[in-house]
């Protein structure tokens, strides 16, 4: 039997709760045991856990000096080596608790980082994870933050861009240029697929959503995606396109997005907006809901808030509240045109949604039954051209069509309707 020699960081969670007006950008009961699930995603062990009220965060410490003795003694009787702080720390405020304390610090953004760069599997994704990882560093390099020079020495500290965070400021500048000239790049292939799509008629639907709300279970008990689909946070970091083949027989594409956080970092948003342009773009928005969870209505305001700021706002949307399978109560809701409650993990409810994205995405074809007379068998062109025909009988009082219509041969060909 060999001994798993692998080094486990054993952390204290650090939050100050300042009783902001806006409780989502807050240290509360609730962001620290999400700080605690992203700890654990990362995989480091949480053995304790400090909140401190306080008016302000301490200018130099953020908790202060007092406090920072008393978790300098909690981490040596717990044998901790590792505090996550649920704020963003400066480059001096990382110096003087490391200085002040002997440990590894890290804060919310450097561990959200670190989850994406152990998710990210495209090449694009990588890119968008080293450019935010330096736009994160970069102004903490004149804070003197020792943590910046270790080399994969436990969490923050892995990903592509770690190695880079040693040269000077013009050399990550010079690369942080670099990487956004070649995100650029990849963003207009990416639009140029987008313009295929539109002009091929595909309409399309973004699975968005909080982090573990179950986009990506839905997108696999809808299409057979096969994609991670794990009860941890930011399982999915690369955009997905699946097939979707709805009711009248029309193909969509259902593309399943990263995650969102609260407080999440805005360089991340900055860097992964070209990923999340499949959000923007998209036809029809499928807001994706925890509804076991007890933070559900915080959860879609951080996911509501954050569509604002990518321009989402107005866009069609139909309200998805799923894991009814936990509130069996929900499941005996009825859908509304905007919202539907469903378990994608065991398939109920799922008729109501497709039905939905049936009526909501571009394209919509009717079922109609033609008699179309001999001698206009020239309009046969025309229906197989812009219809797919489920029918065709020769009778003796003409052609006898089954077929699904779009609006616009609906219109053309109405005159022809059984």
């Amino acid at each position: 039997m060999h001994e798993n020699l692998e080094k486990v960081d054993t952390a204290i969670l650090v939050g100050v709760h300042r009783d902001l007006p806006d409780a989502l950008a807050d240290t509360t009961e609730a962001s620290m045991k999400e700080l605690s699930a992203l700890a654990e995603t990362a995989g480091a062990l949480v053995v304790g856990e400090v909140v401190q009220n306080r008016e302000a965060a301490d200018r130099a410490t953020f908790v202060g000096e007092g406090k920072l003795v008393e978790i300098r003694e909690a981490a040596e009787s717990l044998g901790a080596n590792l505090l996550i702080f649920d704020d963003e720390l400066t480059g001096s405020q990382l110096r003087n608790i490391e200085e002040a304390t002997g440990l590894s610090v890290i804060d919310r953004s450097a561990l959200i980082l670190d989850i994406f760069a152990g998710r990210a599997r495209s090449g694009e994704g990588k890119l968008q994870v080293e450019l935010a990882q330096l736009k994160y560093n970069l102004p903490r390099l004149s804070g003197g933050y020792k943590s910046l020079s270790r080399l994969g020495g436990g969490i923050g500290t892995r990903g592509p861009g770690e190695t880079k965070l040693e040269s000077d400021r013009r050399h990550i500048r010079s690369r942080i240029g670099a990487l956004e000239k070649e995100i650029a790049s990849l963003s207009r292939h990416r639009q140029l697929i987008r313009d295929r799509r539109k002009k091929n008629e595909t309409p399309t639907a973004a699975l968005i959503g909080y982090t573990n709300a179950g986009k990506s279970t839905l997108l696999n008990t809808l299409t057979g995606a096969g994609v991670l689909a794990e009860n941890m946070l930011f399982a999915t970091l690369d955009p997905t396109a699946r097939v979707l083949t709805l009711q009248d027989g029309r193909q969509a594409l259902l593309v399943d997005t990263v995650g969102f956080i609260r407080k999440l970092p805005h360089h991340l948003i900055e860097a992964f907006k070209s990923t999340l342009e499949e959000a923007v773009t998209a036809d029809v928005l499928v807001h994706v809901v925890d509804a076991s969870s007890e933070e559900m209505e915080n959860q879609i305001a951080v996911v509501e808030k954050l569509l604002d700021e990518l321009g989402c706002w107005g866009k069609p949307m139909i309200t998805v509240y799923n894991k009814c399978d936990s509130v069996p109560t929900l499941l005996e809701e009825k859908p509304t045109d905007t919202r539907v409650y469903i378990s994608a993990k065991h398939g109920n409810g799922l008729t109501a949604l497709v039905a939905l994205l049936d009526e909501l995405l571009p394209g919509r074809r009717r079922k109609m039954q033609l008699l179309l007379p001999y001698a206009d068998g020239s309009v046969m062109h025309t229906i197989r051209h812009g219809g797919d025909i489920l029918l065709e009988e020769y009778t003796p009082d003409g052609i006898r069509i089954d077929c699904m219509a779009d609006a616009a041969l609906f219109a053309s060909v109405a005159k022809y309707q059984l």
